[in-house]
């Protein structure tokens, strides 16, 4: 037993940190016009978006505990809203960051992800999100977001363990793609309700009441975030 770990270890570390070829043009751009298909058409998004708010969340989550927030619990509901929790002081540098991880998030790990593939880095990148998934979990307080997040996390476990290379490149482009395309909407569907009059409590008004800017100036720095992630993203996509 002893012998054959020794043996599989080094071999789950090169496959860890080596690099794997880049797919072919076709493949990219397949990939893109998947991501559009579950982004665009509404009735798509309304399912897909579920994927967007575990970034969203786990955007806010992360970043309550890198600046040394107590996170408390994740929630995540059927009608895509979502809700982090942190304890902590209710106003300064920690409090305004946690607040702006939310919309951006997807888009910056989009980005991420799309540097490491095109630093070849694919299976390395399926394993990261296949962690922090892992991790999210823990703090999941409600059974529909357990779902969620556990679906998404055997959909990241089965592709880099059972599928080829060709596969989990395909995967793994699908996925940036979304991510990168599917960050620009939130922020418009925010716009969209804060014209009428909801949405009080968005992420945008909280970090308005913290810092003093307008609420509005917040949503422009979400759709900055999202739309160059989305342009610098897609094009080294695109080029690599």
């Amino acid at each position: 037993m002893d012998s054959l770990a020794a043996l599989a270890l080094p071999d789950l570390w090169d496959r860890l940190t080596g690099t794997q070829p880049a797919p072919a043009l076709w493949v990219v751009i397949v990939t893109l016009a998947a991501a559009l298909a579950v982004v665009v058409p509404h009735p798509a998004w309304r399912i897909s978006r579920n994927a967007v708010t575990i970034a969203h969340e786990g955007g806010h989550g992360l970043i309550a505990l890198l600046t040394g927030r107590q996170l408390t619990g994740i929630r995540l509901h059927s009608d895509t809203s979502g809700l982090t929790v942190s304890r902590g002081k209710p106003y300064g540098l920690g409090m305004i960051l946690t607040a702006a991880a939310g919309y951006t998030a997807p888009s910056l790990l989009g980005l991420g992800g799309a540097a490491l593939l095109v630093a070849g880095r694919i299976t390395l990148l399926l394993w990261v999100a296949t962690a922090l998934l892992v991790v999210m979990l823990v703090m999941i307080r409600n059974a529909y977001g357990v779902l969620t997040v556990v679906l998404a996390g055997g959909a990241f476990l089965l592709v880099s363990w059972l599928t080829g290379p060709q596969v989990q490149a395909a995967f793994a482009y699908a996925v940036v793609w979304f991510l990168l395309l599917g960050a620009v909407r939130p922020p418009f569907e925010l716009q969209s309700k804060r014209s009428r009059g909801g949405a009080g409590d968005s992420d945008a008004d909280q970090l308005s009441r913290l810092t003093h800017v307008p609420a509005g100036l917040w949503l422009f720095l979400f759709h900055a975030v999202s739309v160059c992630s989305l342009i610098g993203g897609g094009r080294w996509l695109l080029e690599g």
